[in-house]
């Protein structure tokens, strides 16, 4: 048995009727109008394909991830408002950070996802299901977290469900050099040369249906692919994941391997 051959972990996670998308509000064109020309006048950063970028219509953004500066060189290179994941933990503070950090995040429709799998992971997925059907863009990291070591990591099917379902473009996103202005643990960002790269949208329904997980693991493996080419990194063959510890566990995963979302 193999993840395609899995009970699809989708097929009872419809959303309530009542469920809407987060939206941007008024906030975002002010932040996006300052700090949009600020960011690319002191970082210049090397933008290239942005004329791949549908400026209409429901699009998906997968990118590599190498750094929390991620998330705002995306929305900054991108030529069309583009809505993302961001951790539960930043709409949840107390006192006035904790408000200023709320308010932010709130204000550019970013969605808040709890980390974990299975339930955590289909929420978010169905928020961005929302997102994409009100005719919008969204971004996501198909390696689920950051990478440690620079490579790119093998995508989760989360993207490939959200592409399949809702029938939205796939843009692979690649970003070269984000580490190095913020690396994990620095508590300011350095100016660093940072590339920004677009490639050509990617129709994925050809792989089949999102109900089929072969389907959704080589329409992800193509994604990845495109992804690789345009960051310039090398491929780990992995999920970027802690190892289960217990042996029988790992021995587990090696003969009936799981699907990621």
């Amino acid at each position: 048995m193999t993840s395609s051959d899995a009970v699809d972990p989708h097929e009872t996670s419809e959303p309530a009727e009542t469920a809407v998308a987060p939206k941007q509000g008024p906030l975002y064109r002010v932040i996006r109008s300052v700090l949009r020309p600020l960011t690319l006048l002191t970082f210049r950063p090397t933008i290239t394909g942005t004329a791949h970028v549908p400026m209409t219509g429901p699009v998906i953004f997968a990118s590599n991830h190498l750094s929390f500066i991620d998330s705002v060189a995306i929305p900054i290179a991108s030529p069309r408002p583009v809505q993302f994941l961001a951790k539960s933990h930043y709409f949840t503070g107390t006192g006035f950070r904790g408000w200023v950090s709320r308010t932010f995040f709130s204000s550019i429709g970013a969605v808040s996802v709890e980390r974990g799998t299975g339930a955590q992971a289909q929420a978010a997925l169905d928020q961005g299901r929302r997102i994409l059907e009100s005719g919008n863009a969204f971004a996501l990291y198909p390696e689920g977290t950051r990478s440690v070591d620079g490579r790119l990591y093998r995508g989760r099917t989360g993207v490939a469900w959200l592409a399949l379902t809702t029938g939205a473009l796939v843009v692979p996103v690649g970003l070269v050099g984000t580490e190095e202005i913020q690396p994990v643990g620095a508590k300011r960002p350095r100016i660093r040369p940072v590339s920004v790269h677009f490639g050509e949208p990617l129709d994925l329904s050809h792989h089949g249906p999102a109900s089929s997980g072969r389907a959704r693991r080589h329409a992800t493996d193509e994604l990845m692919a495109a992804i690789a080419e345009l960051s310039g990194q090398e491929v780990a063959d992995r999920y970027n994941e802690t190892p289960p510890s217990n042996p029988v566990a790992r021995a587990v995963d090696r003969v009936l391997p799981r699907e990621r979302l």
